[in-house]
Protein backbone atom coordinates (compact mmCIF):
# COMPACT_ATOMS: atom_id res chain seq x y z
CA UNK A 1 0.00 0.00 0.00
CA UNK A 2 1.23 3.49 -0.86
CA UNK A 3 2.36 5.78 1.91
CA UNK A 4 -0.33 8.21 3.00
CA UNK A 5 0.10 11.82 4.06
CA UNK A 6 -2.30 14.62 4.93
CA UNK A 7 -2.19 18.39 4.87
CA UNK A 8 -4.70 20.29 7.01
CA UNK A 9 -5.31 23.90 6.02
CA UNK A 10 -5.74 25.87 9.23
CA UNK A 11 -4.04 29.21 8.63
CA UNK A 12 -7.04 31.43 7.87
CA UNK A 13 -7.91 34.13 10.38
CA UNK A 14 -11.67 33.67 10.08
CA UNK A 15 -12.71 37.32 10.25
CA UNK A 16 -16.36 36.45 9.58
CA UNK A 17 -16.51 34.60 12.90
CA UNK A 18 -16.02 38.01 14.59
CA UNK A 19 -14.20 36.35 17.46
CA UNK A 20 -11.00 36.58 19.47
CA UNK A 21 -10.78 32.79 19.19
CA UNK A 22 -8.91 31.43 16.17
CA UNK A 23 -11.48 30.07 13.71
CA UNK A 24 -10.53 26.39 13.58
CA UNK A 25 -10.50 26.27 17.40
CA UNK A 26 -14.20 27.04 17.71
CA UNK A 27 -15.70 23.92 19.27
CA UNK A 28 -18.30 21.66 17.71
CA UNK A 29 -19.85 19.31 20.27
CA UNK A 30 -16.98 19.70 22.71
CA UNK A 31 -13.99 19.60 20.38
CA UNK A 32 -12.26 22.23 18.20
CA UNK A 33 -13.09 21.94 14.51
CA UNK A 34 -9.51 21.22 13.51
CA UNK A 35 -9.30 18.43 16.07
CA UNK A 36 -12.37 16.76 14.56
CA UNK A 37 -10.59 16.84 11.18
CA UNK A 38 -7.36 15.39 12.57
CA UNK A 39 -9.30 12.67 14.43
CA UNK A 40 -10.89 11.50 11.19
CA UNK A 41 -7.65 11.68 9.21
CA UNK A 42 -5.90 9.67 11.92
CA UNK A 43 -8.25 6.75 11.22
CA UNK A 44 -6.46 6.41 7.85
CA UNK A 45 -3.12 5.85 9.64
CA UNK A 46 -1.13 8.38 7.60
CA UNK A 47 2.65 8.50 7.81
CA UNK A 48 2.46 12.19 8.67
CA UNK A 49 -0.09 14.96 9.13
CA UNK A 50 1.11 18.49 8.42
CA UNK A 51 -1.10 21.30 9.69
CA UNK A 52 -0.65 24.68 8.02
CA UNK A 53 -0.99 27.39 10.63
CA UNK A 54 -0.88 31.16 10.55
CA UNK A 55 -2.96 33.35 12.85
CA UNK A 56 -3.15 31.71 16.26
CA UNK A 57 -0.46 29.17 15.38
CA UNK A 58 0.59 28.52 18.99
CA UNK A 59 -2.99 27.86 20.09
CA UNK A 60 -3.50 25.27 17.34
CA UNK A 61 -0.19 23.60 18.16
CA UNK A 62 -1.18 23.45 21.83
CA UNK A 63 -4.40 21.60 20.95
CA UNK A 64 -2.95 19.14 18.45
CA UNK A 65 0.43 18.64 20.16
CA UNK A 66 2.34 15.69 18.72
CA UNK A 67 -0.55 14.47 16.59
CA UNK A 68 0.67 16.68 13.76
CA UNK A 69 3.73 18.49 12.51
CA UNK A 70 3.28 22.14 11.60
CA UNK A 71 4.22 24.58 8.87
CA UNK A 72 3.63 28.31 9.15
CA UNK A 73 2.05 30.38 6.39
CA UNK A 74 3.37 33.83 7.30
CA UNK A 75 1.28 35.63 4.66
CA UNK A 76 -2.21 34.59 3.62
CA UNK A 77 -1.63 34.29 -0.14
CA UNK A 78 -4.17 31.62 -1.02
CA UNK A 79 -4.77 27.89 -0.65
CA UNK A 80 -2.04 26.80 -3.08
CA UNK A 81 0.46 28.96 -1.23
CA UNK A 82 -0.72 27.38 2.05
CA UNK A 83 -0.18 23.82 0.77
CA UNK A 84 3.23 24.80 -0.57
CA UNK A 85 4.35 25.48 3.01
CA UNK A 86 4.35 21.70 3.56
CA UNK A 87 7.04 21.19 0.92
CA UNK A 88 9.89 20.98 3.43
CA UNK A 89 8.11 18.16 5.25
CA UNK A 90 6.57 16.27 2.33
CA UNK A 91 7.90 17.60 -0.97
CA UNK A 92 10.22 14.70 -1.85
CA UNK A 93 8.08 11.78 -0.66
CA UNK A 94 6.28 9.17 -2.76
CA UNK A 95 2.69 8.43 -1.91
CA UNK A 96 -0.79 9.90 -1.70
CA UNK A 97 -1.59 13.17 0.03
CA UNK A 98 -4.96 14.32 1.30
CA UNK A 99 -5.59 18.05 1.50
CA UNK A 100 -8.41 18.91 3.91
CA UNK A 101 -9.64 22.22 5.32
CA UNK A 102 -9.46 22.58 9.09
CA UNK A 103 -12.89 24.23 9.20
CA UNK A 104 -14.79 21.17 7.89
CA UNK A 105 -15.51 19.33 11.15
CA UNK A 106 -18.17 17.04 9.69
CA UNK A 107 -16.00 15.18 7.19
CA UNK A 108 -15.61 11.51 8.15
CA UNK A 109 -12.75 9.06 7.88
CA UNK A 110 -14.67 6.54 5.77
CA UNK A 111 -15.39 9.25 3.20
CA UNK A 112 -11.70 10.12 2.92
CA UNK A 113 -10.87 6.42 2.71
CA UNK A 114 -13.31 6.04 -0.20
CA UNK A 115 -11.76 9.10 -1.89
CA UNK A 116 -8.26 7.62 -1.69
CA UNK A 117 -9.46 4.21 -2.92
CA UNK A 118 -11.18 5.82 -5.91
CA UNK A 119 -8.05 7.90 -6.63
CA UNK A 120 -5.94 4.73 -6.66
CA UNK A 121 -8.38 2.82 -8.87
CA UNK A 122 -8.44 5.63 -11.44
CA UNK A 123 -4.64 5.92 -11.35
CA UNK A 124 -5.18 9.65 -11.04
CA UNK A 125 -2.69 12.37 -10.20
CA UNK A 126 -5.46 14.34 -8.53
CA UNK A 127 -8.94 13.46 -7.32
CA UNK A 128 -11.46 16.05 -6.17
CA UNK A 129 -14.00 15.24 -3.47
CA UNK A 130 -17.32 16.53 -4.78
CA UNK A 131 -20.95 16.52 -3.77
CA UNK A 132 -24.29 17.67 -5.14
CA UNK A 133 -26.18 20.61 -3.63
CA UNK A 134 -29.69 21.80 -4.37
CA UNK A 135 -28.36 25.35 -4.16
CA UNK A 136 -24.69 25.42 -5.25
CA UNK A 137 -24.42 29.21 -5.27
CA UNK A 138 -21.00 30.39 -4.18
CA UNK A 139 -19.21 27.09 -4.76
CA UNK A 140 -16.82 26.08 -7.51
CA UNK A 141 -18.55 23.84 -10.06
CA UNK A 142 -17.23 20.52 -11.38
CA UNK A 143 -17.45 20.56 -15.16
CA UNK A 144 -17.40 17.14 -16.82
CA UNK A 145 -17.44 16.13 -20.48
CA UNK A 146 -19.98 13.83 -22.11
CA UNK A 147 -18.14 10.79 -20.79
CA UNK A 148 -18.20 12.09 -17.21
CA UNK A 149 -14.49 12.92 -17.19
CA UNK A 150 -13.54 16.03 -15.22
CA UNK A 151 -12.62 18.92 -17.48
CA UNK A 152 -12.15 21.70 -14.92
CA UNK A 153 -13.29 23.45 -11.79
CA UNK A 154 -14.92 26.79 -12.50
CA UNK A 155 -15.55 29.30 -9.74
CA UNK A 156 -18.98 30.91 -9.34
CA UNK A 157 -17.82 34.33 -10.52
CA UNK A 158 -16.24 32.86 -13.64
CA UNK A 159 -19.02 30.41 -14.52
CA UNK A 160 -21.21 30.85 -17.58
CA UNK A 161 -24.98 30.69 -17.24
CA UNK A 162 -24.91 27.03 -18.26
CA UNK A 163 -22.08 26.21 -15.84
CA UNK A 164 -23.92 27.91 -13.00
CA UNK A 165 -26.75 25.40 -13.44
CA UNK A 166 -24.34 22.58 -12.58
CA UNK A 167 -25.00 21.44 -9.00
CA UNK A 168 -21.93 19.25 -8.47
CA UNK A 169 -19.52 21.31 -6.39
CA UNK A 170 -15.91 21.22 -5.21
CA UNK A 171 -15.85 20.50 -1.47
CA UNK A 172 -12.26 21.73 -1.07
CA UNK A 173 -10.95 18.28 -0.14
CA UNK A 174 -8.50 16.60 -2.53
CA UNK A 175 -6.32 13.53 -2.95
CA UNK A 176 -3.05 14.01 -4.89
CA UNK A 177 -0.07 12.06 -6.02
CA UNK A 178 2.33 13.76 -3.63
CA UNK A 179 5.23 14.40 -6.02
CA UNK A 180 2.89 15.63 -8.76
CA UNK A 181 1.23 17.98 -6.26
CA UNK A 182 4.39 19.81 -5.25
CA UNK A 183 5.68 19.93 -8.82
CA UNK A 184 2.43 21.56 -9.97
CA UNK A 185 2.33 23.96 -7.02
CA UNK A 186 5.52 25.59 -8.29
CA UNK A 187 3.65 26.45 -11.50
CA UNK A 188 0.59 28.09 -9.92
CA UNK A 189 0.24 31.77 -10.79
CA UNK A 190 -1.37 34.58 -8.83
CA UNK A 191 -2.57 36.41 -11.92
CA UNK A 192 -6.13 36.89 -10.80
CA UNK A 193 -8.29 39.59 -9.27
CA UNK A 194 -7.27 38.72 -5.71
CA UNK A 195 -3.58 38.24 -6.49
CA UNK A 196 -3.59 34.89 -4.67
CA UNK A 197 -2.42 31.35 -5.43
CA UNK A 198 -5.37 28.97 -5.63
CA UNK A 199 -5.21 25.21 -5.15
CA UNK A 200 -7.85 24.46 -7.86
CA UNK A 201 -5.32 25.83 -10.37
CA UNK A 202 -3.30 22.66 -9.75
CA UNK A 203 -6.14 20.73 -11.37
CA UNK A 204 -5.86 22.80 -14.56
CA UNK A 205 -2.08 22.42 -14.62
CA UNK A 206 -2.34 18.63 -14.36
CA UNK A 207 -5.05 18.51 -17.02
CA UNK A 208 -2.91 20.60 -19.37
CA UNK A 209 -0.13 18.04 -18.88
CA UNK A 210 -2.54 15.23 -19.88
CA UNK A 211 -2.50 13.74 -16.39
CA UNK A 212 -5.55 11.88 -15.08
CA UNK A 213 -7.79 14.04 -12.92
CA UNK A 214 -10.78 12.35 -11.26
CA UNK A 215 -13.68 13.40 -9.07
CA UNK A 216 -15.27 11.26 -6.37
CA UNK A 217 -18.83 12.25 -5.52
CA UNK A 218 -19.78 11.62 -1.90
CA UNK A 219 -23.40 10.92 -0.99
CA UNK A 220 -23.70 12.92 2.24
CA UNK A 221 -23.39 16.57 1.26
CA UNK A 222 -23.54 17.66 4.90
CA UNK A 223 -19.97 16.43 5.43
CA UNK A 224 -18.73 19.18 3.14
CA UNK A 225 -19.98 22.03 5.31
CA UNK A 226 -17.27 24.62 5.86
CA UNK A 227 -17.66 26.83 8.91
CA UNK A 228 -16.95 30.49 8.19
CA UNK A 229 -19.39 32.24 10.53
CA UNK A 230 -21.55 31.65 13.60
CA UNK A 231 -24.54 30.60 11.49
CA UNK A 232 -22.56 27.78 9.87
CA UNK A 233 -21.10 26.90 13.28
CA UNK A 234 -24.61 26.39 14.67
CA UNK A 235 -25.52 24.28 11.64
CA UNK A 236 -22.43 22.11 12.13
CA UNK A 237 -23.29 21.69 15.82
CA UNK A 238 -26.80 20.53 14.95
CA UNK A 239 -25.61 18.00 12.36
CA UNK A 240 -22.87 16.67 14.65
CA UNK A 241 -25.27 16.45 17.59
CA UNK A 242 -27.72 14.42 15.50
CA UNK A 243 -24.88 12.10 14.45
CA UNK A 244 -23.70 11.61 18.05
CA UNK A 245 -27.21 11.07 19.46
CA UNK A 246 -28.08 8.54 16.77
CA UNK A 247 -24.92 6.56 17.57
CA UNK A 248 -25.85 6.34 21.27
CA UNK A 249 -29.44 5.36 20.56
CA UNK A 250 -28.31 2.59 18.19
CA UNK A 251 -25.98 1.40 20.96
CA UNK A 252 -28.85 0.95 23.42
CA UNK A 253 -29.24 4.35 25.09
CA UNK A 254 -32.68 5.94 25.41
CA UNK A 255 -32.84 9.64 24.61
CA UNK A 256 -36.30 10.93 25.51
CA UNK A 257 -35.95 14.03 23.32
CA UNK A 258 -32.90 13.74 21.04
CA UNK A 259 -33.40 17.20 19.53
CA UNK A 260 -32.90 18.75 22.96
CA UNK A 261 -30.14 16.52 24.31
CA UNK A 262 -26.55 17.81 24.10
CA UNK A 263 -23.79 15.19 24.15
CA UNK A 264 -20.15 15.85 23.28
CA UNK A 265 -18.33 13.63 20.83
CA UNK A 266 -16.06 11.84 23.34
CA UNK A 267 -18.79 10.89 25.82
CA UNK A 268 -19.37 7.18 26.57
CA UNK A 269 -22.79 5.91 27.73
CA UNK A 270 -23.75 2.38 28.76
CA UNK A 271 -26.75 0.35 27.63
CA UNK A 272 -30.24 0.91 29.02
CA UNK A 273 -29.32 4.32 30.37
CA UNK A 274 -32.07 6.92 30.00
CA UNK A 275 -31.24 10.54 29.21
CA UNK A 276 -34.02 13.09 29.65
CA UNK A 277 -34.67 16.32 27.75
CA UNK A 278 -32.31 19.31 28.14
CA UNK A 279 -29.48 17.23 29.61
CA UNK A 280 -25.95 18.35 28.66
CA UNK A 281 -23.05 15.88 28.83
CA UNK A 282 -19.60 17.26 28.10
CA UNK A 283 -15.93 16.40 27.91
CA UNK A 284 -14.84 12.81 28.46
CA UNK A 285 -17.78 11.83 30.64
CA UNK A 286 -18.35 8.08 31.07
CA UNK A 287 -21.77 6.82 32.18
CA UNK A 288 -22.44 3.20 33.09
CA UNK A 289 -25.40 0.93 32.34
CA UNK A 290 -28.96 1.46 33.64
CA UNK A 291 -28.46 5.06 34.73
CA UNK A 292 -31.07 7.80 34.59
CA UNK A 293 -30.03 11.42 33.95
CA UNK A 294 -32.94 13.85 33.90
CA UNK A 295 -34.09 17.41 34.42
CA UNK A 296 -31.57 19.70 32.71
CA UNK A 297 -28.63 18.03 34.47
CA UNK A 298 -25.09 18.91 33.37
CA UNK A 299 -22.21 16.43 33.48
CA UNK A 300 -18.68 17.54 32.56
CA UNK A 301 -15.78 15.05 32.71
CA UNK A 302 -17.78 12.97 35.15
CA UNK A 303 -17.39 9.22 35.73
CA UNK A 304 -20.63 7.50 36.73
CA UNK A 305 -21.05 3.86 37.70
CA UNK A 306 -24.13 1.74 37.07
CA UNK A 307 -27.71 2.46 38.17
CA UNK A 308 -26.90 6.06 39.06
CA UNK A 309 -29.77 8.56 39.16
CA UNK A 310 -29.05 12.24 38.62
CA UNK A 311 -31.88 14.78 38.73
CA UNK A 312 -31.55 18.49 37.98
CA UNK A 313 -27.91 18.47 39.11
CA UNK A 314 -24.39 19.35 37.96
CA UNK A 315 -21.33 17.11 38.23
CA UNK A 316 -17.86 18.35 37.25
CA UNK A 317 -14.60 16.38 37.18
CA UNK A 318 -15.89 13.90 39.75
CA UNK A 319 -16.49 10.16 40.21
CA UNK A 320 -19.79 8.62 41.27
CA UNK A 321 -20.12 4.94 42.24
CA UNK A 322 -22.88 2.42 41.58
CA UNK A 323 -26.43 2.89 42.91
CA UNK A 324 -25.94 6.54 43.87
CA UNK A 325 -28.70 9.13 43.84
CA UNK A 326 -27.87 12.78 43.18
CA UNK A 327 -30.28 15.68 43.39
CA UNK A 328 -32.41 17.42 42.65
CA UNK A 329 -30.42 20.67 42.48
CA UNK A 330 -27.10 19.41 43.77
CA UNK A 331 -23.64 20.45 42.64
CA UNK A 332 -20.68 18.06 42.74
CA UNK A 333 -17.61 20.19 42.13
CA UNK A 334 -14.18 18.93 40.98
CA UNK A 335 -12.44 16.07 42.79
CA UNK A 336 -15.53 14.75 44.50
CA UNK A 337 -15.57 10.95 44.85
CA UNK A 338 -18.91 9.44 45.77
CA UNK A 339 -18.92 5.74 46.75
CA UNK A 340 -21.63 3.22 45.96
CA UNK A 341 -25.02 3.48 47.59
CA UNK A 342 -24.64 7.12 48.63
CA UNK A 343 -27.61 9.46 48.63
CA UNK A 344 -26.92 13.09 47.73
CA UNK A 345 -30.17 15.00 48.22
CA UNK A 346 -31.43 18.39 47.15
CA UNK A 347 -29.29 21.54 47.32
CA UNK A 348 -26.11 19.74 48.33
CA UNK A 349 -22.67 20.95 47.26
CA UNK A 350 -19.43 19.00 47.48
CA UNK A 351 -15.89 20.01 46.52
CA UNK A 352 -12.79 17.84 46.79
CA UNK A 353 -14.77 15.49 49.01
CA UNK A 354 -14.76 11.70 49.34
CA UNK A 355 -17.92 10.08 50.65
CA UNK A 356 -17.97 6.48 51.82
CA UNK A 357 -20.44 3.73 51.00
CA UNK A 358 -24.12 4.11 51.93
CA UNK A 359 -23.70 7.52 53.52
CA UNK A 360 -26.52 10.05 53.31
CA UNK A 361 -26.17 13.75 52.69
CA UNK A 362 -29.83 14.61 52.25
CA UNK A 363 -30.29 18.37 51.83
CA UNK A 364 -28.91 21.90 52.15
CA UNK A 365 -25.37 20.80 52.95
CA UNK A 366 -21.87 21.92 51.96
CA UNK A 367 -18.96 19.49 52.24
CA UNK A 368 -15.69 20.89 50.90
CA UNK A 369 -12.22 19.41 51.49
CA UNK A 370 -13.90 16.61 53.40
CA UNK A 371 -13.28 12.90 53.93
CA UNK A 372 -16.49 11.17 54.98
CA UNK A 373 -16.69 7.51 56.00
CA UNK A 374 -19.30 4.81 55.45
CA UNK A 375 -22.88 4.82 56.79
CA UNK A 376 -22.70 8.45 57.82
CA UNK A 377 -25.81 10.63 58.10
CA UNK A 378 -25.33 14.39 57.84
CA UNK A 379 -28.28 16.51 58.89
CA UNK A 380 -29.87 19.36 56.98
CA UNK A 381 -27.99 22.66 56.91
CA UNK A 382 -24.63 21.25 58.02
CA UNK A 383 -21.39 22.74 56.74
CA UNK A 384 -17.74 21.74 56.54
CA UNK A 385 -16.15 25.12 57.31
CA UNK A 386 -13.03 24.62 55.20
CA UNK A 387 -11.74 28.14 54.46
CA UNK A 388 -10.39 30.74 56.87
CA UNK A 389 -9.90 33.43 54.27
CA UNK A 390 -6.36 32.33 53.41
CA UNK A 391 -6.05 28.56 53.62
CA UNK A 392 -8.20 25.48 53.08
CA UNK A 393 -8.38 22.84 55.83
CA UNK A 394 -9.76 19.30 55.92
CA UNK A 395 -12.71 17.78 57.74
CA UNK A 396 -12.51 14.03 58.47
CA UNK A 397 -15.63 12.12 59.49
CA UNK A 398 -15.35 8.44 60.46
CA UNK A 399 -17.74 5.56 59.85
CA UNK A 400 -21.27 5.29 61.33
CA UNK A 401 -21.31 8.95 62.42
CA UNK A 402 -24.44 11.04 62.92
CA UNK A 403 -24.18 14.78 62.34
CA UNK A 404 -27.24 16.68 63.59
CA UNK A 405 -28.91 19.45 61.62
CA UNK A 406 -27.26 22.87 61.32
CA UNK A 407 -23.88 21.71 62.55
CA UNK A 408 -20.74 23.68 61.66
CA UNK A 409 -17.60 21.55 61.45
CA UNK A 410 -14.74 24.05 61.63
CA UNK A 411 -11.72 22.51 59.90
CA UNK A 412 -9.23 21.14 60.58
CA UNK A 413 -11.32 18.76 62.62
CA UNK A 414 -11.82 15.01 62.96
CA UNK A 415 -14.98 13.21 64.02
CA UNK A 416 -14.30 9.66 65.23
CA UNK A 417 -16.21 6.50 64.30
CA UNK A 418 -19.72 6.13 65.77
CA UNK A 419 -19.64 9.67 67.16
CA UNK A 420 -22.74 11.82 67.48
CA UNK A 421 -22.84 15.59 66.92
CA UNK A 422 -25.89 17.27 68.37
CA UNK A 423 -27.97 19.54 66.17
CA UNK A 424 -26.98 23.19 66.12
CA UNK A 425 -23.41 22.54 67.30
CA UNK A 426 -20.30 24.37 66.15
CA UNK A 427 -17.46 21.85 66.40
CA UNK A 428 -13.95 23.29 66.67
CA UNK A 429 -12.19 20.37 68.36
CA UNK A 430 -11.79 16.71 67.45
CA UNK A 431 -14.56 14.37 68.62
CA UNK A 432 -13.40 10.98 69.97
CA UNK A 433 -14.84 7.70 68.75
CA UNK A 434 -18.28 6.97 70.17
CA UNK A 435 -18.58 10.39 71.86
CA UNK A 436 -21.44 12.89 71.85
CA UNK A 437 -20.37 16.41 70.94
CA UNK A 438 -22.64 19.28 71.81
CA UNK A 439 -21.73 22.93 71.51
CA UNK A 440 -24.59 25.35 72.05
CA UNK A 441 -25.12 28.62 73.85
CA UNK A 442 -27.28 28.04 76.93
CA UNK A 443 -30.90 28.91 76.16
CA UNK A 444 -32.45 31.70 78.18
CA UNK A 445 -36.15 32.63 78.07
CA UNK A 446 -37.27 36.18 78.96
CA UNK A 447 -40.96 36.05 79.85
CA UNK A 448 -43.16 38.73 78.30
CA UNK A 449 -40.30 40.26 76.28
CA UNK A 450 -42.09 39.79 72.96
CA UNK A 451 -44.74 42.39 73.91
CA UNK A 452 -42.04 45.04 74.32
CA UNK A 453 -41.03 44.38 70.70
CA UNK A 454 -44.68 44.68 69.57
CA UNK A 455 -44.75 41.04 68.50
CA UNK A 456 -47.82 38.86 68.76
CA UNK A 457 -50.49 41.61 68.61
Amino acid sequence: MMNRYAIVLAAGQGTRMKSKLYKVLHPVCGKPMVEHVVDQISQLQPEEIVTIVGHGAEAVQTHLKDRSTFAVQEEQLGTAHAVLQAKIALGDKDGLTLVVCGDTPLIQGHTMEALMKYHHEKRAKATILTTVLDNPTGYGRIIRDDLGIVEKIVEQKDASEKEQRVNEINTGTYCFDNLALFEALEKVSNENAQGEYYLPDVIKILKDEDEVVAAYRMENAKESLGVNDRVALAEAQEIMRHRINEKHMRNGVTLIDPANTYIDVDVEIGQDTIIGPNVSIHGKTVIGDDCEITGASLLDNAILGERVKVRHSSIYDSKVGDDVQVGPYSHLRPESEISEGVKIGNFVETKKATIGKNSKIPHFIYMGDAEIGENVNIGCGSIAVNYDGKNKAKTIIGDDVFIGCNSNLVAPVKIGDKAFVAAGSTITKDVPEGALAISRVKQENKEGYAKRLNFGK
